[in-house]
């Protein structure tokens, strides 16, 4: 992975594994990491991040099961191809990025309106 790096707050309610899995979810939904790119293995991540290697392994498990990134024996672990047309947007996973993005938001001291303010204009974009 040599593009974007990854942060993860120790400071954040929201876990790190769910911050690591929430930041490369979006670097692929995105194109900032394209198919087929390599990403770090969970040593070399952890390492990096000073992360224990299960917390990474955690969010690369959750990106495998959403099929974002795929881990083969000897090739190590890459950007999967995501899949063609539309897709459905899950509810249970909208509800939990909502309630992540409300906690985050209320740690920086946001009302409901400022918080209602920043996702309107995040949509406008």
């Amino acid at each position: 992975m040599t593009g974007p790096s990854l942060r993860v707050d120790t400071t954040s309610p929201v876990p790190p594994y769910e911050q690591i899995r929430a930041q490369l979810a979006t670097l692929i939904g995105t194109g900032r990491l394209a198919t087929g790119e390599r990403l770090p293995t969970v040593r070399q991540l952890a390492a990096d991040l000073g992360l224990s290697p299960g917390t990474v392994a955690r969010a690369y498990r959750e990106l495998e099961a959403a099929e974002l990134i795929r881990t083969r024996r000897g090739a190590g672990t890459r950007v999967a191809a995501l899949p063609a047309g539309p897709t459905r947007a899950d509810p249970a996973r909208l509800a939990a990025l909502a309630r992540d993005f409300a906690t985050e938001a209320r740690a920086l001291g946001a009302g409901p309106e400022e918080i209602l303010a920043a996702v309107r204009e995040a949509l406008d974009q």
